[in-house]
């Protein structure tokens, strides 16, 4: 879920020709029912080529169909940042998205990252379904797309069977409480495989006091956490996407490479790290599933 949709400009060398085939499924002119509420598609006035899925009116995709490697949405565009540069570089990697929607993200690593084996899991029961015949999406092993709860689905994986872990869970614009605690990122560490890499999108607004503590949650569990945000979002403006990254790697997050990787993004943003990240969380203490 994007809390704000900034497009970027795509450069004429990566534009190749649209890859909808004409047996897609037709689109809708309007919502569709879902279990969840509705999703809709709105095409980019801008770019014959671009589209946007939209889950209960809230953007939670962009898809480049001539394009898959383009992220528009900023928070997307950082967590590709630190996965390109996780492991051997171009290596195919197992990857779980909790949250899937138009499934873009995937749909970029399966393009950089050929022989990828990715999961992702979508609470909606019809969404998926739908997002298969509208996009030309990879198929399965490259991408499965399973329909359940992130995380009774998570827990139902093989211990350290992901490289990546990728969470973009909303209702609407708030991420439920359920998937932010100690005990869901318990889950996590235990899917990762040693050195991977957990990408959390966290929508916050100033003092950001969600995000903090969403950030002593994951330095209670993991070695080294990095925070990617808007500057201006850091310095207490406006509403947006915060990303987090966690990881037992010590050399990923903290390197320089990452950190101009991040700030020469078309929309700039900032790396914390180190005693940045110290400072971030103040006195933010860990979330905790509630006492039975």
């Amino acid at each position: 879920m994007a809390a704000r949709d900034r497009s970027a400009r795509r450069s004429t060398a990566s534009h190749r020709p649209p890859t909808r085939s004409a047996a897609r499924a037709p689109w809708p002119t309007g919502p569709v029912t879902i279990p969840t509420g509705t999703v809709e598609l709105t095409r980019d006035l801008d770019d014959p080529d671009g589209v946007t899925v939209l889950v209960n009116g809230v953007p939670s995709s962009y898809l480049d169909l001539a394009d898959p490697t383009r992220l528009v949405f900023e928070y997307m565009q950082q967590m590709a940042a630190v996965i390109e540069r996780y492991g051997d570089v171009g290596g195919p990697l197992d990857v779980v998205h909790l949250g899937a929607a138009g499934c873009a993200l995937a749909r970029a690593v399966d393009a950089a990252r050929p022989g990828s084996r990715q999961l992702a899991i979508e609470l909606d029961t019809v969404l998926p379904e739908l997002v298969r015949g509208w996009f030309d999406l990879p198929r399965a092993p490259a991408l499965r797309i399973r329909a359940g709860d992130a995380r009774a689905e998570l827990a139902r994986l093989a211990d350290a069977s992901a490289d990546v872990v990728v969470r973009d869970v909303f209702a609407g614009d708030t991420t439920p409480g359920h998937v932010r605690t100690r005990e869901m990122v318990a889950l996590v560490e235990r899917v990762l495989r040693p050195g991977g890499v957990y990408l959390v999108n966290c929508a916050d607004r100033p003092p950001l006091s969600g995000a903090r503590a969403e950030v002593a949650t994951l330095r209670a569990a993991f070695a080294d956490v990095a925070v990617i945000a808007e500057p201006g979002l850091l310095r207490g403006r406006g509403y947006g996407n915060v990303v987090l990254a966690a990881t037992d790697d010590p050399d990923l997050l903290g390197s320089a490479a990452l950190a101009r990787a991040v700030r020469s993004l078309p929309a700039p943003a900032r790396l914390l790290h180190g005693t940045e990240v110290t400072a971030f969380v103040g006195t933010a203490t860990p979330l905790e599933d509630p006492a039975a």
